[in-house]
């Protein structure tokens, strides 16, 4: 009896000496955000009511990404509440987000239709202005707003421009979650593209972390309208949303994994290495989406190639036959903000384990 309770206490310490070395997975935390609500009805194009359809598919994406392991779901609203503005993006940077998505829904006094994805950043065109200024203008059915709001004019594009600088750091991030909830509407809803554009959104400017706003299509539209105020639609579309911010995080978890893993070889010093019949590349990121070989797309860095393998692709940079040739390329990667950057072989186009070629 002793004996069993010596052996229950050594299990008991040594399940909590475990504990402490391995950190629970860190959450995956999304912010949805329903536009409009309470005494802002948002737009009723044709009847219908756009605070109540976007609160509608917020709440289906939520109950979507909920069922997930390691994601949380955070709602700005799940009732029918008025809120301001400056008081939705504080609730994303308050638990450290990862994404911050908005959803909307859009009119026009046209047949216009289509569904469009926003990120932040100063427009260029006036058609995306004047959607900004539409979802903008709840600011004036806020209390106090001329002080709430000093100095920033829902007409001037002028004064919008020190809005998009808290976002430029997660740009990127962001248009990648746009194109994945875009590209979801129009490939899987053959919903009309209106494309992943960049405007000034209020909601948008002080989230600290990749944000995207969402307007599913045109209420005032005699054939969109009925389909996105349907339950049908409003299902098929949070759908497609969720999928989106999915396939955003196995990217994202896709490309941490490559960049965490690092051959033992390279922490150890080579001798110089040439082999005609070996190409050493430079693994930067490895990622299910495919992305146009151009610099803008690997931070200016060029001499870009990629491979499919199954669903995924891998990027490289650089190639060369001389090993001190391609260890400085990724140092450059290195420096580039590339941090798992890794040294790969291939002989006859396959691949190859590097430890082998350096033995030889």
């Amino acid at each position: 009896m002793i004996l069993l309770g010596v052996f229950g206490l050594l299990f008991l310490a040594s399940s909590f000496i475990n504990s402490l070395n391995h950190e629970p997975a860190k959450l995956f935390v999304v912010v949805l955000d329903a536009g409009h609500g309470g005494k802002d009805s948002g737009n009723i194009g044709n009847g219908f009511r756009e605070k109540e359809i976007a609160l509608d598919v917020s709440l289906q994406v939520g109950e979507i990404l909920s069922a997930e392991p390691n994601i949380k779901v955070i709602y700005t609203r799940k009732t029918d509440v008025f809120i301001a503005l400056d008081e939705r993006a504080p609730v994303a940077n308050k638990a450290d987000a990862d994404l911050f998505v908005s959803i909307h829904c859009n009119a026009h006094h046209t047949q216009a239709q289509g569904a469009e994805t926003f990120v932040m950043g100063l427009s260029k065109s006036e058609k995306n202005l004047n959607t900004a200024k539409k979802e903008n203008e709840v600011i004036f059915l806020e209390e106090n707003y001329q002080e709430r709001y000093k100095g920033f004019d829902t007409n001037s594009p002028e004064s919008l421009i020190g809005l998009t600088l808290l976002q430029e750091e997660y740009l990127d991030q962001s248009i990648q979650l746009a194109g994945l909830i875009q590209n979801n509407f129009v490939s899987h809803l053959k919903r009309k593209d209106r494309s992943v554009k960049q405007d000034v959104f209020w909601v948008l400017h002080h989230s600290y972390m990749p944000s995207v706003l969402i307007e599913l299509g045109f209420l005032t539209h005699n054939t969109e309208g009925p389909y996105i105020n349907s339950k049908k639609g409003r299902k098929e579309m949070a759908q497609e949303i969720a999928q989106g911010i999915l396939t955003y995080k196995q990217e994202l978890d896709l490309t941490l994994q490559s960049n965490d893993v690092v051959p033992q070889s390279q922490a150890q010093e080579s001798s110089v290495v040439k082999d005609s019949d070996v190409v050493f590349k430079v693994q930067i990121a490895a990622s299910g989406k495919k992305l146009a070989l151009e610099p803008y797309n690997f931070k200016g860095l060029t001499e870009i190639t990629r491979v499919k393998e199954k669903e995924l692709y891998r990027y490289y940079y650089g190639q060369t036959n001389d090993y001190n040739v391609i260890e400085s390329l990724r140092q450059e990667a290195l420096i580039k903000g590339y941090k798992g950057a890794y040294i790969v072989a291939f002989k006859g186009g396959e691949r190859v384990a590097l430890d082998e070629v350096l033995n030889k």
